[in-house]
């Protein structure tokens, strides 16, 4: 994958970075998908920017591996490839497990975590599965938020567009998503009991689970 480009923290974003953060939160909650052409006219009038801004935003997005312009076809969304699963996979793993493993039981993004989970339930409920998809990225990013670092917190935003691209591919959100309502549930109450270090070796095979299933549905998808 190509290096990340992260604004230095403390310095105000500018135009184009506010621009690319909502396209960029557009691929987490899986309103755009990989592959998907996008159009210059209709994204500018949908977030009120200038083309010129937007192209800007689309050059952030680039540098971040996130859309591709191609000569004479414009810019698209990018489609994550197996090696690229398997990366983000251990970029996870080193950035959560870490910030789990070192928080306290009291710290503030608990009340995120707290919200992500209840989001995933009553999105279960309804069988909004997308929905659920993004309450559990939500969950995830609160748990990178409790090591406390800007930096960090931009790598995994990156990182969790990037995932929700490869997700969509799979196009099966209720397989997916399901099993992992209940087991964010079960890490939050884990966390909140302060067993913290039984949470991280918790939330480590999670992940190895996760990716094994991920890979596994991506790899049959390809074939």
């Amino acid at each position: 994958m190509p290096p990340r480009h992260f604004p230095h923290p403390g310095v105000a974003s500018s135009l184009p970075d506010s621009v690319a953060e909502a396209i960029r939160q557009k691929l987490i909650h899986g309103e755009l998908c990989a592959g998907q052409r996008l159009s210059e006219a209709q994204l500018a009038e949908q977030l009120d920017v200038s083309r010129n801004t937007l192209r800007e935003a689309f050059r952030i997005l680039s540098k971040e591996g996130l859309v591709h312009h191609a000569p004479n076809r414009g810019v698209s969304v990018v489609i994550p490839s197996i090696a690229d699963i398997i990366d983000i996979y251990r970029i996870r793993r080193l950035i959560e497990c870490q910030a789990l493993a070192q928080s306290w039981p009291r710290h503030p993004a608990h009340k995120r975590m707290r919200q992500a989970v209840e989001q995933a339930r009553q999105a279960r409920a309804a069988g909004d599965w997308l929905q659920v998809g993004s309450a559990n990225m939500a969950f995830h990013g609160a748990i990178v938020a409790l090591a406390d670092s800007e930096r960090l917190s931009a790598m995994f935003s990156d990182i969790a567009a990037e995932l929700r691209l490869a997700f969509g591919l799979l196009n099966d959100p209720e397989y997916l998503h399901a099993p992992y309502v209940d087991q964010n549930a079960h890490l939050l109450q884990l966390f909140e009991d302060g067993r913290i270090a039984e949470a991280a070796v918790e939330l480590e095979n999670y992940l190895v689970q996760s990716e094994r299933m991920v890979l596994a549905v991506y790899a049959r998808r390809v074939e």
